[in-house]
């Protein structure tokens, strides 16, 4: 049974510290995230300056051949997770993060499909994490565009946001 990105995350994170995981990377499949930048959130873990580093594609970074209607609804996204978290992100939709074992330890991710990305945001207001976004660069490739969100999955996340922002 798929449950979805959030349902594989968390099982990947307690899969992780069950193996003594010190840093879990996480990233989408679709080609569009650099192992540079993976690299780099790995040395600001690593160098003990955040819990979780999270990529944003919209800090003085390009991403390739971005379709105009995703980077508006990333934009609407961030600003609602920014009003209902009150962590400042540029990018609250990014796959492309770092996770250190004290964040590991703590996040719990109960949204199994996408709208799991501002859970882990919440997550960290909640925890009190120490939290760095680094610019990324985003490759949209033909395929990485054709695995992507629809508008009809953009509408279901943000109901799926709208209903877990009334619940927390």
């Amino acid at each position: 049974m798929n449950l979805g990105q959030g349902a594989a995350l968390q099982t990947g994170f307690n899969f992780a510290l069950k193996e003594g995981a010190d840093i879990v990377i996480t990233f989408d499949a679709d080609g569009q995230h650099r192992i540079e930048d993976a690299l780099k959130m790995v040395e600001v873990i690593a160098a003990d300056q955040a819990d979780i580093v999270c990529g944003s594609r919209f800090l003085g970074t390009k991403s390739f051949n971005m379709p105009l209607s995703k980077k508006i609804w990333l934009r609407l996204a961030t600003i609602f997770v920014r009003m209902t978290t009150g962590v400042k992100v540029t990018d609250a939709h990014n796959g492309l993060r770092a996770l250190s074992k004290k964040a590991l330890k703590v996040i719990s991710i109960k949204q199994n499909r996408m709208s799991h990305a501002s859970e882990i945001i919440n997550n960290i207001k909640k925890h009190r994490l120490r939290y760095k976004e680094i610019p990324v660069t985003i490759l949209y490739t033909e395929y990485a565009i054709s695995k992507g969100q629809k508008l009809k999955n953009s509408f279901n996340i943000v109901k799926e946001l709208f209903i877990w922002s009334l619940n927390k």
